[in-house]
């Protein structure tokens, strides 16, 4: 592995968790806008945004108050949608992954956790996705695209 490459899941570990603290009363619980999910699509243009990812989701869960089965869920829910998202044809479809493996893992085990109804759980995580990944992430996405088209620096 290249010093680029862990430089870069560093630096998106870091950001994630900078995002969800800075916005920690909207990012944790089942009622929740994480604005650091809009990096969950960042797998679709680098393999290294996987590891960034779910160390970075491993590491904000912590701060969030919900014990280990957050931690260990919430890392594992993100893993999975990241391998999802960097085989996404495209990127508009690219936040698909983090919306509905999110929205079931997250939602259903947050559900439990704070003794909410498990489809509300789940429809409540899924909305706070689309609007991040759809809203935040998307744009983000094609921003990177459009520069990384002359910057050898931010190719995968």
């Amino acid at each position: 592995m290249k010093s680029r490459d862990l430089i870069r899941i560093a630096l998106i570990a870091a950001i994630y968790v900078a995002l969800t603290l800075l916005f920690a009363p909207i990012s944790f619980g089942v009622v929740q806008i994480r604005i650091s999910e809009a990096l969950t699509v960042l797998p679709y243009l680098f393999k290294t945004a996987i590891p960034g990812l779910t160390i970075g989701v491993f590491i904000a869960n912590i701060f969030g108050g919900l014990g280990l089965i957050d931690v260990v869920f919430g890392s594992a829910a993100t893993f999975l949608a990241a391998v999802l998202t960097r085989k996404m044809p495209s990127p508009f479809l690219a936040p698909i992954p983090p919306i509905i493996v999110n929205a079931l893992i997250v939602g259903g085990y947050l559900s439990v956790l704070l003794d909410w109804p498990i489809l509300m759980g789940m429809m409540q995580v899924g909305v706070g996705q689309l609007l991040a990944c759809y809203l935040l992430g998307v744009p983000v996405l094609l921003g990177i695209t459009r520069i990384s088209a002359n910057n050898e620096y931010l190719s995968d």
